[in-house]
């Protein structure tokens, strides 16, 4: 019994642990103000249908390359600590440009917005897809693909609340916590090139 309780315990904090750097990189907060300017004028059902059809595919996408990633890397004769260094440096180098630099324009409108640009890459971009094959090494599938699907159900709550979701924070609200979102997702891509470096360390060490 008290084993069962120590394993429901640690299955909850690697959640919290894949959650978390998931949840900012997705940065659904800095990505309303673009869905917002996409969906303006359209009726609630497009509303809904572009939703629907932007979570679908960011969670097909994330599954995908969950499930592929590693068998492109042992094709590639890719080891995880040299994905965790790169995306380390992929991440470190999005948040940087979020901070130093800024906005992202209105984009068209397309019948199929939903996949491009909203799924991919606005939900699902590289630097999601990155945080997926890391936190899923580090703290196994079942939690990541938990918090994935926590996540993105997060984002189609707010894209459905997205207009009063605006009015509650302002405009100055959404791109204060963007700001914050990219410095935390600064800190973790950081975070990631330091434990991808010890790794790398430790299986050099292992190998001589």
């Amino acid at each position: 019994m008290e084993d069962l309780q120590i394993l429901h315990i640690e299955h909850w904090h690697n959640f919290l642990l894949a959650f978390i750097p998931l949840f900012i990189a997705i940065d659904v907060v800095g990505i309303l103000p673009i869905f917002i300017s996409l969906v303006e004028g359209l009726e609630k059902h497009q509303k809904t249908k572009i939703t629907n059809q932007s979570v679908i595919t960011a969670l097909s996408v994330s599954i995908g390359f969950l499930a592929l990633g590693k068998f492109v890397f042992s094709v590639l004769g890719i080891e995880i600590y040299d994905f965790k260094m790169a995306g380390g440096l992929l991440l470190l180098v999005f948040a940087i440009n979020d901070l130093l630099f800024s906005e992202k324009g209105k984009r068209t409108i397309t019948p199929t917005m939903g996949v491009v640009p909203l799924g991919i890459p606005l939900v699902v971009g590289p630097a999601v897809l990155t945080t997926i094959i890391v936190t899923a090494d580090t703290y196994g599938y079942i939690p990541m693909l938990t918090s994935l699907v926590v996540n993105l159900f997060i984002v189609w709550i707010v894209f459905m609340k997205s207009n009063f979701l605006y009015r509650l924070m302002g405009d100055g609200g959404s791109k204060a916590f963007a700001k914050v979102a990219s410095l935390l997702l600064a800190a973790i891509a950081v975070m990631m090139i330091r434990r991808g470096f010890i790794d790398m360390m430790q299986y050099i060490n292992r190998s001589n």
